[in-house]
């Protein structure tokens, strides 16, 4: 196992500061206009519009986020062939994912002389498939499938250049124990998040078993949870922080639910910015948001942690 790696964020981290992560890229880019339609999802603007991805990279920075997320939740080596590349452009559209990041981030921390990072995405093995079982996680792989899966193209994100790989939105602790193993091997600084409803995961395993997967990784720093319903923060937090030990990360969604057949988020959601000191003072220390909170929000959160 790799010691635990030491970068600025992780120092960061360590002396308990507190990092403002980005919002959804999917709800600004089609806010923007972009089409999302394709099974890649947004990691098809890498490959057609990467200004696009680009110019929403550099509205979170500008709104305040200290972090921003590439454009890679949804893509794979496997994904990107079967939409007609062959493997050297695949691998290289994963890579680009990191470096359209990497170079708004230069860019703006130059102009305004702050310290910001680049997260690459890595989203569960259910988000390739687009049929909504990324919200289940019951795939019906084994644990060496997953890793056949996972390991490439973690491989190919690490060797991009990101500063923290971004596990998110994981719900089920079997596929976290094949990530976090995988991790352990590539000594980048890590998060890994779980998609959560109440106290469980959305395969509905308890939180407390969930989290003990990510514990005593020295790669990990942080666990926490995403994509999931603003009232459901709090509690995973708690409990992430205390089976874990670690900082904990925290950007939930707009509370809406997602309608895969429909591919559109359906209901009333309520994101409110004010609830993310509560979330700090229980022990989060990366705080944003994802899908359906966007560049406002995230201004917001930065005020409410003045």
């Amino acid at each position: 196992m790799s010691p635990r790696p030491d970068t600025d964020l992780v120092r960061h981290l360590d002396d308990g500061g507190v990092v403002v992560l980005d919002g959804g890229l999917s709800n600004a880019l089609e806010d923007d206009g972009a089409d999302l339609s394709s099974e890649l999802w947004t990691a098809r603007l890498l490959l057609d519009e990467p200004e696009r991805v680009a110019a929403v990279h550099e509205a979170y920075f500008r709104a305040g986020a200290d972090v921003a997320t590439t454009a890679t939740y949804q893509a794979s080596v496997p994904s990107l062939l079967a939409a007609g590349l062959d493997r050297a452009e695949a691998e290289a559209l994963l890579a680009a994912g990191v470096g359209v990041a990497r170079e708004v981030r230069d860019r703006v921390a130059a102009e305004t002389g702050r310290t910001l990072w680049v997260a690459a995405s890595v989203g569960p093995y259910g988000a390739v498939l687009a049929d909504g079982s990324e919200y289940t996680g019951r795939y019906g792989l084994t644990a060496a499938q997953l890793r056949d899966f996972h390991a490439p193209r973690l491989e190919l994100l690490a060797a991009a250049g990101p500063d923290v790989l971004a596990v998110e939105t994981v719900p089920d602790l079997d596929e976290a124990a094949v990530l976090v193993e995988l991790l352990d091997d590539l000594g980048l600084p890590a998060w890994l998040s779980y998609s959560v409803a109440g106290d469980r995961t959305r395969a509905g395993q308890p939180l407390t078993e969930a989290y003990a997967v990510t514990a005593g990784r020295t790669h990990l720093v942080a666990a926490g949870v995403n994509c999931s319903a603003p009232v459901d923060v709090a509690g995973a937090v708690r409990t992430a922080v205390s089976v874990t030990g670690l900082p904990a990360v925290a950007y939930p969604n707009r509370g809406e639910t997602w309608d895969d057949e429909g591919r559109r988020w359906n209901g009333d959601g309520a994101f409110d910015p004010g609830l993310v000191p509560t979330w700090v003072a229980a022990g989060a220390r990366l705080v944003g948001g994802c899908c359906r909170v966007g560049a406002r929000d995230v201004a917001a959160i930065r005020r409410a942690l003045a």
